[in-house]
């Protein structure tokens, strides 16, 4: 059932009723109205109370969660015109949706000990996550260019400011370098949308995809040119090479659980919207984005991994850096299964991107815990730091290892393995032998660092700089709370990773 709001003026179409699928809607909008009631108690309540704005932004995602189980099984479409609607909730924008909001409320259970441990704003910092948590639900249901780039927008320009909000020089450096990266992106994704407009005459995806079938010969190029320009600002969001200078001095500079947002719930955004425009907007020029998709898939889980293996003990924020090199490489593996759907020429091998999506968001979320875990003893995060970490906290210990080793692809950690294998299949699939031998060569240079800082973990620890051999590490309740229940995640559906198949199942579009 709709409300009906107002009678729009479509050109050549008459009068048409517009109504609003409220239900369809519920994921993003229940996320934005938390956002306005934080913003809303965090003036009127007493300083001693706004510690209650953590558990009411928990609570605000764990409803837009719930509001995803009503939509399962059938597409709801809302916002439509005639050619096309703007919004709809189907099988691929819900499980996008899934990984947004719940990469979202591990980051604010990561947060809730930060912000105080931290003394950050606790009305910005909760505000400004629940938006961008609302703009990255948002994104996945999008239909046409305009909606995707405001919801790639509301997700970004709330990160710049969380990043800021760390009271450091580091802090402002890293927002002020990853808003001018963004800014440089998003300009050049309008121009290439302006393009795509003015060959075929709509901001519609699926028009789009009608209207490049017969572009006349003369705007070919044009439209050509718009196409690739316009999936910069998505290969920005999921630091895609040469995309990607931004990662490590961002997530180094940011709150921990704000660098695992954005590894994380940043990267599902930018590849939601990768697989819309290319699949269903782009859909007729498959081998060409395929090919520059598959080439950029290759660079960056090379440079990702070359870069992460550097990452030397000693220095400063060397496990965030690691960490954050590290998402680089994975977003390599993620372009793979993408670069697949070019070559297939359906959407049929993106299950293989949402499914390894689900398992590194899980399994990243958590490592970024344990590390801001360690930062609260030892905030210069050195690899270093973690020498011993098995002594002064076993549990922290054994929950960051096993993450590691299902990053790494290794058993214990089958859901990792069980990742690379279904996007293996998918690149095999489509006749891409050479890339998925790159991957495999990248997988094993991924194994010397994962291993390495895994071995850290349990070697005896050392006295640094006045500081004693094997110090407990103590972790607050909702953070232990949170690591708890994201190592538990990785360990069931390590044990049955079919799970992940069933979420991801069926046709995507």
């Amino acid at each position: 059932m709709g409300l009906h709001l107002m009678n729009l003026a479509v050109p050549n179409a008459g009068s048409l009723i517009q109504s609003v699928d409220w239900a369809a809607i519920a994921p993003p909008l229940i996320t934005a109205c938390t956002a306005l009631v934080v913003l809303l108690a965090d003036l009127l309540l007493p300083e001693a109370r706004k510690r209650l704005l953590g558990p009411l932004s928990a609570l605000g995602l764990l409803g837009a969660l719930a509001a995803l189980l009503p939509l399962t099984g059938r597409t709801r479409s809302t916002f439509c015109l005639p050619d096309g609607c703007s919004y709809t909730a189907d099988h691929f924008a819900l499980v996008f949706q899934l990984l947004a909001l719940g990469g979202a409320l591990i980051a604010a259970l990561l947060s809730l000990a930060t912000v105080e441990d931290d003394r950050l704003p606790a009305g910005e910092y909760w505000f400004l996550l629940l938006s961008s948590a609302a703009g990255a639900a948002l994104l996945p249901a999008a239909r046409d260019l305009a909606t995707l780039v405001v919801a790639l927008e509301v997700v970004s320009l709330p990160s710049f400011a969380l990043v800021a909000l760390k009271r450091d020089a580091r802090g402002g450096e890293a927002a002020l370098k990853f808003f001018l990266s963004s800014v440089v992106a998003t300009a050049v994704m309008l121009l290439g949308i302006g393009f795509l407009y003015a060959a075929t005459g709509s901001l519609q995806l699926s028009a789009i995809a009608h209207g490049l079938q017969s572009v006349p010969g003369q705007l070919k190029p044009l439209a050509e040119a718009g196409g690739m320009l316009a999936l910069v600002g998505f290969a920005f969001k999921v630091a895609a090479v040469p995309f990607h200078f931004w990662v490590p001095d961002t997530y180094a500079g940011a709150p921990l659980p704000v660098a695992g947002y954005l590894s994380v719930v940043g990267k599902a955004a930018g590849f939601a919207g990768l697989a819309l425009v290319t699949s269903i907007g782009l859909q007729p020029y498959g081998h060409t984005w395929g090919l520059l998709l598959a080439v950029l898939a290759a660079v960056t889980m090379t440079a990702g991994n070359t870069a992460a293996l550097r990452q030397r003990a000693d220095s400063a924020q060397g496990a965030v850096r690691l960490l954050a090199w590290s998402s680089v490489a994975q977003a390599g593996y993620l372009l793979v299964p993408l670069a697949a759907a070019g070559y297939a020429g359906s959407a049929h091998p993106l299950g293989a991107t949402v499914a390894y999506a689900l398992i590194y968001g899980l399994v990243n979320l958590g490592a970024f815990g344990v590390a801001a875990l360690v930062g609260r003893g030892r905030p210069a995060n050195r690899l270093a730091d973690y020498r011993g970490l098995f002594a002064g906290n076993r549990w922290a210990a054994l929950a960051m290892a096993f993450f590691l080793l299902c990053l790494a692809g290794l058993p214990p950690g089958v859901v990792g393995l069980f990742g690379k294998v279904v996007v293996f299949r998918a690149a095999l699939d489509a006749g891409l032998g050479w890339l998925a031998v790159v991957m495999a060569v990248n997988v094993v240079i991924a194994l010397a660092y994962y291993l390495r800082w895994t071995a850290l973990l349990f070697q005896p620890a050392e006295e640094t700089a006045g500081e004693p051999a094997g110090e407990p590490v103590r972790a607050p309740g909702p953070l232990a709370a949170t690591l708890g229940l994201a190592a538990s995640a990785a360990v069931v559906l390590s044990a049955a990773p079919q799970l992940v198949l069933q979420v991801v199942s069926g046709s995507l579009f």
